[in-house]
């Protein structure tokens, strides 16, 4: 489960980083960035495959467009590969509405029998990377129009096999391309989420605060003394 994640770099930087532009009226109406600790129903930008080279705002938990109540979003925030084309809120995004999710990084709490530390999970060179996800456009009784995503995970690669079972399906730039291209078939979209490299990656503990959705800040990111456990993938 990928439940928290964090988007700390300027409106700037994510728009030279994926070639696209935000609007100026979603920014201001959300002021969505920075983000240190992005939760389930926190807007936040998407990159989808019917506006390539914009960047949108949308709600964190995928709203089925035949649901008949909102909340089934708490619900949906993650969407597990390996039965992506089968369940029934995914298989029809999986073909037509997919999308990319910016992060610098994504929390994880490893368990040591009744104890959870937190580890945030990052780039080695803390570059913007992206999460394949899919989203949708839901109408509410009165009509409003809601769009809403949902992280696609896979199973952990080696780094995280040492902190929780499950990753998000992180993108390179290249399968960020084939993700929202809309002439790839879901199948054949489906084949390119592989573990990602992980010596290109690592982890270290962060404060409980975390924990908590109410806590944003810059402390949340930093490591929780001045000689953190680092762990980095490795080629071998």
């Amino acid at each position: 489960m990928c439940g928290r994640s964090s988007l700390t770099k300027t409106e700037k930087e994510i728009e030279v980083r994926f070639n696209a532009t935000f609007y100026s009226d979603d920014l201001e109406r959300y002021n969505p960035l920075p983000n240190f600790n992005v939760a389930p129903t926190h807007m936040m930008p998407v990159i989808t495959n019917h506006t390539p080279d914009r960047i949108d705002l949308y709600r964190w938990g995928l709203i089925p467009f035949w649901a008949k109540d909102e909340k089934v979003g708490y619900k949906m925030i993650n969407a597990r590969i390996e039965t992506l084309l089968e369940k029934s809120a995914f298989k029809t995004a999986a073909k037509s509405r997919r999308c990319l999710v910016p992060m610098d990084g994504f929390y994880e709490w490893k368990r040591d029998g009744k104890t959870k530390t937190p580890y945030r999970i990052i780039m080695k060179d803390d570059s913007i990377f992206s999460a394949a996800g899919l989203w949708e456009s839901w109408k509410n009784d009165k009509g409003e129009e809601i769009f809403s995503f949902t992280v696609i995970t896979q199973a952990p690669n080696d780094l995280m096999k040492g902190i929780h079972d499950r990753m998000p399906a992180i993108l390179t730039p290249e399968q960020e391309k084939l993700w929202i291209d809309n002439d790839l078939a879901a199948e054949d979209a489906v084949s390119l989420i592989q573990p990602y490299p992980s010596d290109l990656m690592l982890a270290y503990k962060v404060g409980n605060r975390v924990g908590k959705v109410s806590e944003n800040d810059a402390g949340l990111i930093e490591p929780i003394d001045d000689r953190p456990e680092l762990l980095q993938g490795s080629l071998f």
